[in-house]
């Protein structure tokens, strides 16, 4: 067997490069890019034939790897980051590439999850909606997307791609029942889970439960107590539920009917320790502060797929029509102590918040295959349309204790108030793609466009006028066209070259547009603004792919310039009453540059000696700044690598993983007061991981994370803090800790 000397030297040169490559075991290493992704191109094709980076998490990866959330799912994709916030609210976004939040197009069987927002220390509506246990894969699109999936695809697309009775059914099988145990003592976690699958010549179903509970994840802080110099992770208790179930009536060989339905919901309490205390900026002692946090997320949708078809418009079609409802209830309450003259008032504050989004959708697609002369054509096309109506409302009442006496005024608010009216915004697209093959296959173009037409609509209710009597909010209509050219060229046997150009953007959010809110008291308003444009980025991309029998690799580099990124609630000036006025503008444009790096051997394929061995590495390094002023962007995270040396058979496997992240020293300059930011540390940590089939159909998974025990800081959980702060350790990482799952088949 044959194996270049370079790929070779590329793979094992790399002190820094990846462990835990995001796709299955396989026997061959030509293989890793065979993997069929559909969220790239909205196609089903092999990675190889991919013109752009795209990520692979499948079942049996994530059963390994003992995922239990999106910070678990991504721990070894250098360029994927996952924040965290401390205190109440714990994981917050995935940042591609250092661009997250909204910016990131997160969807779960292409239907969007709804939207982040947050406003003050109160309120703070995530997008962890998804439970990972009902997923069989997850494809993650690095870079601008919104030549396929439009708004929100800024940053890039992680798709979340649940079960189907077929994953379970097939070669004679029409039952099939598994159950999942588990636990974890970073938050002394514990799971469960069960999947039902039968199926007939025309009727399948699934059935897929869980439940979750535990208590806050650890952290290496060792200051304890109450006040605002505790290090250690706020008391907090956790429990969650899922449900999905699909019903796939097959009338043919060629059509399949599905109905899903899928339901998530999580609550968690919080003893916000940290928040007690006496508090400098008011005076006021507090006594107990407690969250209540609960949000839950419910689709139903019904789809048609058929393949075969004999017409001249489509070889094969699918549809969707889908509803979609998302909450976030989030429940404060602090009981004080605030002085007043030689008296001591006592009261006890209560606060709402409300984030609800509600979507009705349409999606459809078609793909028509056909040659002219010797260039053959996959050509795809389809619509979307969606309509969401989002909903935001804080409430609360001050109940002084000594009188019992109510009120609804708790500066600088007078409840209930929404700062934003009722919005309802409807998206309408068509997307068009070519996939043009020369020089039989060995030659791909893929051009492609998208026409997103998007409209705002605020609905102003008696609670928003109340509190924004002159406030006037507008509607805004949009119509963006966004293009992409990509090209993936097979120039030998195992080389190939891709890349391409990406446009993508975001529509101007509901909040920004219509915020709205005036506190005489404090001397401030904050005003809509009509003109706000869409943020927009620009995206190059190009690589190289190795695929042999033994060693694969992929090395790119990437360019992508931002444009009109928007500042919200951007003080502007003084009106004629005296206020400051804040409003959101455009005022920001950025770049960000980068090289990624995926690579493994399979030393079977070298000596059959070694069968079973494999090293598998990635790496990630990038750099981004504020094309206005200069300065560095802090949501980029430092060069980050994975390495790992596994051993795999028929029974059992072990696995030994490296995880290894620069010092973060490219940040912004602080403000005034501060002299600079904290920088936190370069480390390198080692993970172990086992698993064992005891018996037919068992399987146990074993984990030990931070095998070292030690101290460090996580780029994305790190907050711009000043470097004499006194309380750093708060956003370390769990010291050593341990996660067990059993599974049964039958």
């Amino acid at each position: 067997m044959r194996i270049s000397p370079l790929s070779l030297a590329v793979c094992l040169a790399l002190p820094g490069v990846a462990a835990a490559d995001t796709v299955a075991e396989t026997t061959s290493d030509a293989a890793e890019f065979d993997r069929v992704v559909v969220t790239a191109t909205r196609t089903e094709r092999a990675i190889a034939d991919v013109p752009n980076t795209v990520d692979v998490i499948d079942r049996e990866r994530m059963d390994t790897l003992l995922v239990r959330d999106i910070a678990d799912l991504f721990r070894y994709e250098p360029g994927v980051t996952v924040g965290r916030d401390f205190g109440r609210f714990g994981l917050s976004d995935i940042r591609i590439r250092g661009l997250g939040g909204n910016r990131v197009r997160i969807q779960t069987d292409g239907i969007a999850v709804s939207d982040a927002f947050s406003i003050g220390s109160f309120s703070n509506a995530n997008r962890n909606f998804v439970d990972l246990d009902t997923l069989k894969r997850v494809e993650v699109v690095r870079g601008p997307s919104s030549a396929l999936y439009g708004s929100d695809a800024l940053g890039g697309v992680v798709s979340f791609i649940t079960k189907d009775p077929s994953d379970y059914l097939g070669d004679g099988k029409d039952a099939y029942f598994g159950f999942k145990l588990g636990a974890e003592s970073a938050s002394e976690g514990l799971f469960a889970g069960a999947t039902a699958a039968f199926g007939g010549e025309r009727w399948s179903g699934l059935v897929a439960v869980g439940h979750r509970q535990g208590k806050e994840t650890e952290n290496m802080g060792e200051i304890g107590g109450e006040g605002s110099a505790r290090t250690q992770a706020n008391p907090q208790s956790t429990s969650g539920r899922s449900v999905l179930g699909k019903l796939v009536f097959a009338p043919s060989q060629i059509q399949r009917f599905r109905l899903t339905v899928e339901g998530n919901e999580d609550d968690t309490d919080t003893d916000v320790l940290t928040s007690r205390g006496l508090q400098a900026l008011t005076g006021a002692t507090n006594m107990l502060v407690t969250g209540d946090d609960h949000q839950s997320r419910a689709r139903v949708a019904f789809g048609h797929e058929a393949t075969g078809l004999s017409s001249a418009l489509a070889d094969s079609v699918d549809w969707q029509v889908y509803r979609q409802d998302s909450r976030t209830r989030q429940d404060s309450v602090e009981v004080r102590r605030v002085p007043s003259g030689a008296t001591v008032i006592r009261d006890r504050r209560e606060r709402e918040f409300h984030f609800d989004q509600r979507t009705w959708g349409l999606q459809a697609n078609a793909l028509k295959s056909f040659a002219t002369g010797s260039v053959v054509h996959d050509l795809a096309y389809g619509v979307d349309v969606a309509r969401s109506e989002t909903k935001q409302k804080r409430d609360g009442r001050r109940i002084f204790l000594d009188t019992g006496a109510v009120t609804n005024v708790m500066l600088p608010d007078v409840f209930p108030v929404r700062d934003f009216p009722i919005s309802e915004t409807t998206t309408a697209a068509l997307y068009v793609q070519d996939e043009i093959q020369f020089a039989d296959g060995a030659f791909r173009l893929v051009p492609a466009v998208r026409v997103d037409h998007y409209r705002l609509s605020p609905q102003v209710d008696d609670i928003f006028r109340e509190d924004n009597p002159t406030t006037e909010v507008v509607d805004i209509t949009e119509t963006r066209v966004s293009p992409k050219l990509g090209a993936v060229w097979h120039f030998s046997d195992a080389w190939s070259l891709f890349g391409g150009y990406s446009a993508g953007f975001r529509a101007p959010p509901y909040n920004d547009v219509n915020i709205g809110f005036t506190n005489f008291a404090f001397g401030y308003t904050a005003i809509p603004n009509p003109d706000l444009r869409p943020e927009t980025s620009d995206g190059l991309e190009l690589g190289l792919r190795f695929a042999g029998d033994a060693v694969h690799a992929s090395l790119s580099a990437y360019y992508t310039e931002y444009d009109d990124f928007i500042e919200s609630q951007r003080f502007i000036g003084f009106n004629d009453q005296g206020l400051m006025v804040y409003q959101s503008q455009n005022v920001a444009d950025a770049r960000i540059r980068g090289a990624e790096l995926k690579a493994g051997v399979h030393f079977g394929a070298i000596d059959a000696r070694l069968d079973g061995w494999s090293l598998r590495g990635a790496a990630a390094w990038s750099e981004g700044e504020d094309r206005t002023t200069g300065d560095a962007l802090a949501s980029v995270d430092p060069l980050t690598a994975t390495l790992g040396l596994a051993y795999d058979n028929d029974g059992w496997g072990a696995e030994l993983a490296g995880r290894f992240v620069g010092r973060r020293d490219r940040l912004p300059p602080p403000p005034t007061g501060i002299d600079s930011y904290y920088e936190s540390p370069g480390y390198g940590v080692l993970d172990f991981y086992a698993h064992w089939s005891f018996a037919p159909g068992t399987r146990v998974n074993v984990g030990v994370f931070n095998l070292a025990d030690r101290r460090y800081w996580p780029a994305g959980s790190v907050p711009l803090v000043s470097e004499n702060s006194l309380t750093l350790d708060r956003y370390t990482a769990s010291g050593r800790n341990v996660a067990v799952s059993l599974s049964v088949e039958f």
